[in-house]
């Protein structure tokens, strides 16, 4: 397993995956995680990431996100608050989106709002709104 330094600049696919969760498993409750996060189960609801998340091809996330980075192969239903946002062509988000950056892939969907800032830390507001949900921290 590789770890890099916040100095070296590599795109999100390349980190190392802190939490996991994996095809198959389904997760009703919010999310926090510390570091890097992959997504190729089902998450119903809110979602804090403080490095960068993976949405894979059989992931979906039903919920509100916020994490510095974010590249989205699957399934998102919810309003994003990231730095810097991929959306590759499998993938499909629904909701409003606060980026700095954005990056589409020809054949990605997204139908909502967006709205875009330059130099503005979008994704430490960590202001999600709250829920009557379990928040399960890894």
């Amino acid at each position: 397993m590789a770890f890099f330094s916040k100095k070296d600049n590599v795109s999100l696919d390349m980190q190392s995956i802190s939490t996991l969760i994996s095809e198959g498993c389904i997760l009703d409750g919010n999310l926090k995680a510390p570091a890097f996060a992959r997504i190729d189960g089902q998450i119903t609801g809110d979602v804090m990431v403080d490095e960068g998340l993976i949405v894979g091809e059989k992931g979906s996330i039903l919920g509100n996100i916020i994490t510095k980075e974010m590249v989205v192969y699957g399934t998102v239903t919810g309003n994003l608050q990231v730095n810097s946002l991929e959306i590759k062509a499998s993938g499909k988000i629904t909701g409003e989106i606060r980026t700095q950056t954005l990056q589409v892939e020809n054949g990605a969907v997204y139908n909502g709002s967006l709205s875009m800032t330059q130099n503005n830390k979008l994704a430490h507001s960590n202001k999600l709104p709250k829920h009557e949900q379990k928040v399960i921290e890894v």
